[in-house]
Formats: structure tokens, C-alpha cells, sequence
């Protein structure tokens, strides 16, 4: 299971509750997306989340 390499998000666990109330196990999975990014020492593949790449926390290589 991959994680962001900026932020470190990974999947979270949470309850699925139906009408009655009834609580199940659930995940919830972050979109994480590998892409080019350029680092200092030129560009690598990274997973990275879509929430880091519209926030401009990592500029990706063209």
C-alpha cells in the first residue's frame, strides 16, 4: 500500500453505517497518483497525492 512521499497520508479506517445503524469495517484510500517530480538532484518517480500536486507542494517534471 503506497503512502505520500510529502505529506504521508495512507489509508484510513473507518465504519460503514447503514439505515439501521449497523457498523462494518470500511477504508478509506487516498488518490495517489506516481508521477515525474523534479527534486534538486534532477527528476524521480514518487507517489504522491492529489491533494500535494493542486497545492503546489511538488512541482512536477515536464
Amino acid at each position: 500500500m503506497a503512502s505520500c512521499s510529502v505529506c504521508g497520508k495512507k489509508r484510513s479506517v473507518g465504519n460503514n453505517v447503514s439505515h439501521a445503524n449497523n457498523r462494518t469495517k470500511r477504508v478509506l484510500m487516498p488518490n495517489i497518483q506516481k508521477i515525474r517530480i523534479a527534486t534538486e538532484g534532477g527528476t524521480k518517480r514518487a507517489n504522491v497525492c492529489t491533494r500535494c500536486i493542486r497545492s503546489k507542494k511538488v512541482v512536477k517534471a515536464v
